[in-house]
């Protein structure tokens, strides 16, 4: 059965939930959804961040659902429209047993198997762009899961970055974690194009890199730009349009080889003319590779349809393996129905992506919805992404929830 998504937008967050309700009524009402909700995604723009508080009261009050999850987003996502920069909010209600979720925070960690629980697998999780060391939370929080992996990202707001997580939030991360049986398939997408090889960082201070392969780093940038010297400030929109691609020492990206989820994409903030030095978005390490890169739109493109690609691939072979095993118990006995067997989505999208990257308003979900169907989608435009066990950015981060295993 699938999930019910809505979302509106009004000036006052009162109006805008009242219109979200609605749609929610209209869609219990058909027989292909879901009948009893008992957990909630929320996103809303940071018009709307005051107001958290009463409004996870209200939601809490007029659904029927104790448990929620969520945050806020200088934009987000709902089925096939963003909201950029206006007032506007996303909900999810799904089915789960109680035994295959848990909602944790700071308040309330997360635990581990124990009678009515199965015990974490992967999990949906949010953070707060002003907690210190947020790599190092990601990769913690991905370690107490079955599958060492978890997806999600950090909230963005220009007032009050607050999470939801069966209360209103802020600091550290929070989010609901899944068992093992609830069944999920999805993957990053980044889509940006190298302009230049991989190179090996020799050496580095804090976030500048002054130099790669041995020679000085920012001529290096140059020459990946095909430009001979830095003439700022012609060459400064070039240079914000441009990405470094970071990836471990170990089995790192190389020359020749696409921009895959071993990188991690983060922006160029600045160049030390006389150090020769280039300064990024995080803190690199001596023996780490680095590809400067730069956003293309039909790169982006290619990679969202490839990951939409692989997600419906993995869930038609789920469903056809579930079809199998259930006519050897003799449950049904027709071939099992056409189209993707989605129950809901959730994408988390760097607020620098989005449809006006895509080529228009909304061509991001656009996308999404062309190649994986109709289907109830929320999202998030954040300010870091996580998949797996890392923190990424310029990324998009798609799970979709596919049919639970038979019990």
């Amino acid at each position: 059965m699938r999930f019910i998504s809505a979302h509106a937008s009004h000036t006052h967050w009162a109006t805008a939930l009242e219109r979200a309700l609605a749609q929610v009524a209209v869609a219990r009402a058909q027989p292909d959804t879901i009948a009893r909700p008992n957990l909630g995604i929320v996103y809303f723009t940071d018009a709307y961040a005051s107001a958290a508080e009463p409004l996870l009261r209200e939601l809490r009050s007029r659904t029927g659902v104790a448990h929620w999850v969520g945050g806020v987003g200088v934009g987000i996502a709902a089925d096939a429209q963003e909201y950029f920069d206006q007032p506007a909010l996303a909900l999810m209600l799904l089915q789960i047993p109680l035994r295959d979720f848990r909602v944790f925070s700071g308040l309330k960690p997360l635990q581990p198997a124990s009678s009515g629980w199965r015990g974490p697998h992967t999990a949906l999780v949010h953070g707060d762009p002003a907690t210190p060391e947020m790599d190092d939370l990601v990769r913690d929080m991905a370690g107490r899961t079955g599958a060492g992996a978890i997806f999600g990202g950090v909230v963005s707001s220009r007032t009050q970055a607050v999470q939801i997580a069966d209360d209103v939030l802020q600091g550290g991360v929070s989010g609901v974690a899944f068992s093992s049986r609830v069944a999920m398939a999805g993957g990053l997408t980044q889509g940006c194009e190298p302009v230049g090889p991989a190179r090996a960082i020799t050496r580095c201070t804090q976030n500048v890199i002054y130099a790669l392969d041995g020679a000085p780093a920012l001529s290096a940038l140059l020459d990946d730009l095909g430009e001979s010297s830095l003439e700022l400030p012609r060459l400064a929109p070039r240079l914000r349009a441009t990405l470094a691609g970071l990836s471990p020492a170990v089995g790192g990206a190389r020359s020749g080889r696409p921009i895959g989820a071993e990188t991690t994409l983060r922006h160029l903030i600045g160049v030390d003319p006389t150090g020769h030095g280039v300064a990024i978005a995080t803190v690199p390490e001596p023996g780490m590779h680095v590809r400067f890169c730069r956003r293309d739109v039909n790169a982006a493109r290619r990679d969202l349809i490839r990951l939409c690609a692989e997600v419906r691939e993995e869930l038609e072979q789920r469903r056809e393996a579930r079809w199998a095993a259930m006519q050897q118990t003799a449950r049904v006995g027709r071939p099992p129905p056409i189209g993707v067997p989605a129950r809901g989505a959730v994408y988390i999208s760097c607020a620098g992506r989005g449809g006006p990257h895509f080529g228009g308003p909304s061509a991001e979900l656009a996308l999404v919805r062309q190649h994986l169907g109709d289907m109830p989608l929320v999202g998030l435009f954040a300010a870091g992404e996580i998949a797996g066990d890392r923190l990424y950015g310029y990324t998009g981060v798609l799970t979709v929830f596919g049919e639970d295993p038979l019990m």
